[in-house]
């Protein structure tokens, strides 16, 4: 296709083929894109080609090989998604000014919140939806470390994270946490032995898997001097590696729980190797919060104070002592 120089000024037809475009690079074809867009084949494949005219590019190839982005194809991506979240931080602002609680709202969370009795964001968003029903929510699962970077960069709105190690560009407000306890499968040597019996320097003999990123879970893990074997990105890969049997790890109980009822885990050394996290919503300092992530961060701690009340305080475990040697 032809590289002339072209108008280079954006209009909504623009804005339209590229929300087509990234929905269909995102769905893996026109095909898959077909239920999300809720227009015909033969259209989407109209709109790719209207914006590769419109950019002299040639962004995806098409046919009965299969759907695949062109190196050029890669790169307007990553731009359109750019200049897409920044369509709606404008559209965000101007309801601002407005004073309107109107426009989206990006969320990410870290791993198993749902069976977690103290996590409580189903019920935030229940009440959030209430007052501020024009919201558009987004609501995704993501690694730590990732939720930190992309609040800092403005991809996100609010994240919710194990606190540690914050960042200087973030505010961090603590809502809840979760008691770990170390875990072994049902097919692991240690399910048949009694803890009297355990030494820390026996666990150590064993292969131990805890996530990969900065957290918690990985310090706890290199203070206690177990021998990681194995990494994850999350709790659903790790409770694979313990049921496993080859496999020791860390788990929230909440999460542990139904697997031990059924026999296939158990937990290692409870009374004396366990700890406690504390997950807190994480907002960047500059530029301010919009008004309608602010209102999500003050129904986020009102719902979960309230639910801290009707409960009373949990029981606060610290970093695991060494047990015994």
């Amino acid at each position: 296709m032809s590289r002339n120089k072209l108008d280079t000024r954006i209009g909504d037809t623009d804005i339209r083929l590229l929300r087509v475009f990234k929905t269909v690079a995102e769905s893996g074809g026109i095909t898959a894109a077909e239920i999300e867009l809720n227009i015909g084949k033969s259209t989407i494949s109209k709109h790719l080609s209207d914006l590769e005219l419109r950019l002299g590019l040639k962004l995806c190839n098409r046919g009965p090989s299969g759907f695949s982005l062109t190196e050029d194809g890669e790169k307007v991506l990553a731009a359109a998604e750019d200049l897409l979240i920044s369509v709606a931080q404008f559209r965000t602002e101007v309801n601002e000014v407005k004073q309107q609680l109107a426009g989206s709202i990006r969320v990410a969370l870290f791993d198993q919140c749902t069976t977690n009795p103290e996590a409580q964001l189903a019920r935030t968003i229940h009440k959030f939806n209430e007052a501020a029903p024009a919201v558009h929510i987004e609501l995704s699962l993501e690694p730590p470390n990732v939720i930190e970077t992309m609040v800092i960069t403005g991809h996100l709105d609010v994240g919710i994270i194990a606190l540690h190690r914050p960042s200087a560009s973030l505010d961090y407000t603590p809502l809840y946490g979760e008691n770990m306890f170390l875990y072994c499968g049902q097919e692991h040597p240690l399910f048949d032995r009694s803890d009297p019996e355990l030494k820390l320097s026996v666990l150590r003999k064993f292969n131990y898997a805890g996530l990969n990123v900065n957290s918690p879970n990985l310090i706890v893990g290199q203070q206690l001097g177990f021998r990681r074997a194995a990494k994850v990105q999350n709790e659903q890969a790790l409770v694979i590696l313990i049921l496993s049997g080859r496999y020791l790890g860390f788990l929230p109980d909440h999460l542990a729980q139904e697997f031990v009822e059924q026999g296939l885990m158990k937990q290692v050394l409870p009374k004396e190797i366990k700890y406690r996290t504390r997950f807190a919503a994480v907002a960047r300092k500059q530029p301010a919060p919009t008004r309608v992530a602010k209102l999500f961060l003050e129904t986020l701690v009102k719902v979960h104070s309230q639910v801290q009340k009707e409960r009373g305080q949990g029981v606060l475990f610290p970093r695991p002592k060494p047990a015994r040697t």
